[in-house]
């Protein structure tokens, strides 16, 4: 049964309530006659559908022990005819009055599609050919009280699916065998990384500071350390430490998190795999990840090409390898030595029709150009390699062509599937490198005030006094004054806001709070911002106060500048010498899609993140 057969007809909905209480009476009249099927804690089963049906000529005439769901029933006088469904697939049970009993039968007929059975009986051919189990007694073992979907209409609305993943397994079964298959390819990569002497480790979830890759986090308190924490957006910076402390080669498989939207190819919580090998560069993280996905393809999916959507993707064939300059003068018609300024990147921009972020630098704009003219275009495996140094804060630079990393991509079917670098081990230029992306992401006016205030921070610390400045000190007391209306004036929060303190600063202080943590500075001074925050957030949201709209936009900057914040004990980690180092990451989400052929990311995920009803 395919999943657009799922669900019922607006006229089974009608009756779902009439069928509970119906369900609901038997249940009631089964443990009356002491027949409750919920007392069983254990069944004793011996063989699964599969077994059988594949080596029906070793149990044809023998008695078998099975269990599973019943998915279909048919009565025809003193016998009738049911499917169990087991985990590994469907088999046919044939029920004799003459056989099991009057009792028995009668027990039978009373059985509900849904309800968890055990069977005992001999394997046999009908004179139809079809190997099934005479059954000579069974046990009720469960007792659904729902109904299951009905066969031909099905489950049309595909968020429903997702919601109640459960019936999408009971009823879908290629739903099940895909997310099997995506447990076998997880077992595999395990098996290979070990093979090749990898170690599995495991690191934080919760991080005091965001790093790894540039995106939007999402935040926790933590409430005895009085602190907001960030769920990871990577593996990589711990996983590098362990390699600074003598670990040749570790890996982990784990869930990172980022906030960012919901689409066919992205799930705000997902499964990433990074490796680091010491002593090899990404050449090396090339050859072992052609492998590994070639690997997958064959042990795990037993393919050597996929029908993607429209594509055909074959994994035969040596895996394609361009530069990314190569590619940028092949798709966008312009390569990196005409694009060398913001200037010259916007120019191109608009002879390619392409609308560039506002607010954004040089790099992001120059990704901008790739992602649109360039990504589409690759289909089969390729590597593109060699890329800008701004568009790789972590990766090790070409000594003869310090505009260039020594990092890959590799896309499939115009999606990025893994990223690797020669690992920078330089701790001086891994700073001046997250610098430098800090003063991309804060405006000018912002970041000046920043490098102000932590100036004189230090000034005053050099003479034993914490000092604040002027602009920061107005806004603090602008804060301190609204939150305290706040929180002592619960009605006017539903009545009006005619009293509410001046607080015009306020959107400044939140922004600047959070982007001076990018220069180095948590003042000691702004603590309670944080915890004052959350309210104000709140409230905003909620109701219609004046400066509202200042106050979202402010929060909504302030969680970028907190995802970009200096890992200073990184920073510290790599000043004890870290070897020349490959790494890799891969997103195991998008792979699994890819290999099993399916177009969106939440097919491939038991659970996916859905958005609130």
């Amino acid at each position: 049964m395919d999943e657009n057969q799922l669900n019922g007809s607006e006229q089974q909905q009608e009756h779902e309530g009439d069928y509970r209480e119906i369900k609901l009476q038997k249940l009631r009249e089964l443990q009356a006659a002491g027949n409750d099927p919920f007392r069983h804690v254990r069944y004793d089963r011996k063989e699964c559908s599969s077994a059988v049906l594949l080596m029906f000529t070793q149990f044809e005439g023998r008695d078998v022990n099975l269990s599973g769901r019943l998915v279909a029933k048919r009565i025809h006088g003193k016998a009738g005819f049911a499917d169990l469904q087991d985990e590994s697939g469907r088999i046919q049970l044939y029920f004799k009055k003459d056989v099991i009993g009057e009792e028995a039968f009668e027990l039978y007929k009373l059985l509900d599609l849904g309800d968890i059975i055990g069977v005992k009986g001999k394997v046999f051919r009908t004179r139809t050919e079809q190997i099934s189990i005479e059954v000579h007694e069974f046990t009720l073992l469960s007792k659904i009280l729902q109904t299951l979907p009905e066969k031909f209409h099905g489950l049309t609305d595909v968020d429903q699916r997702y919601r109640q993943r459960y019936v999408d397994l009971i009823v879908n079964r290629e739903v099940l065998t895909r997310l099997r298959n995506r447990s076998k390819a997880i077992s595999e990569i395990r098996r290979f990384l070990d093979g090749k002497g990898f170690l599995e480790v495991e690191t934080p979830v919760l991080h005091a500071t965001a790093g790894g890759a540039t995106a939007e986090t999402f935040k926790t308190h933590w409430n005895v350390l009085k602190a907001d924490y960030h769920l990871r957006i990577a593996l990589e910076l711990h996983l590098k430490r362990l390699i600074v402390g003598g670990f040749e080669r570790v890996y982990e498989i784990g869930r990172v998190f980022r906030n960012e939207g919901l689409s066919t190819r992205h799930n705000p919580e997902f499964t990433m795999l990074e490796l680091y090998e010491a002593y090899v560069d990404y050449t090396d993280i090339m050859k072992l990840t052609e492998e590994l996905v070639r690997r997958l393809a064959d042990a795990v999916f037993k393919v050597k090409e996929v029908q993607y959507g429209e594509y055909l993707l074959d994994f035969s064939k040596p895996f394609a390898k361009i530069t990314f300059n190569e590619a940028m003068e092949k798709w966008a018609g312009v390569g990196l030595d005409k694009l060398r300024t913001l200037e010259d990147v916007k120019r191109e921009a608009k002879r390619l029709g392409i609308k560039l972020p506002e607010d954004r630098g040089f790099e992001a704009c120059l990704d901008e150009i790739f992602k649109e003219k360039v990504e589409p275009n690759l289909i089969q495996p390729t590597f593109i390699y060699d890329y800008p140094k701004g568009l790789s804060p972590l990766a090790k630079s070409h000594p003869d062509i310090p505009e260039l990393t020594y990092r890959f991509e590799l896309f499939i079917a115009t999606m990025e599937m893994a990223n690797s670098f020669s690992e920078l081990n330089d701790p001086l230029e891994q700073r001046e490198r997250f610098e430098d992306q800090i003063r991309d992401r804060v405006p000018d006016e912002l970041l000046a005030d920043c490098l102000a205030e932590k100036q004189q921070y230090e000034q005053g610390q050099a003479e034993g006094k914490v000092l604040l400045g002027d602009k920061a000190q107005q806004a603090l007391e602008q804060f301190e004054q609204l939150v305290n209306w706040l929180s002592g004036n619960e009605g006017n929060k539903k009545a009006g806001f005619d009293d509410m303190p001046e607080s015009g600063l306020v959107p400044w202080l939140i922004e600047f709070s959070e982007a001076l943590a990018l220069v180095g500075l948590r003042h000691p001074r702004l603590q309670s911002v944080t915890t004052g925050a959350r309210m104000l957030r709140r409230i905003a949201a909620d109701y219609d106060m004046p400066g509202r709209k200042e106050l979202l936009a402010a929060f909504e900057r302030s969680d970028e500048y907190a995802s970009a914040e200096l890992d200073e004990d990184f920073l510290n980690a790599l000043e004890y010498a870290m070897p020349p180092t490959g790494g890799l990451g891969i997103g195991i989400d998008r792979l699994i899609m890819v290999l099993s052929g399916t177009p969106a990311i939440r097919e491939v995920i038991a659970f996916p993140q859905l958005k609130g009803k």
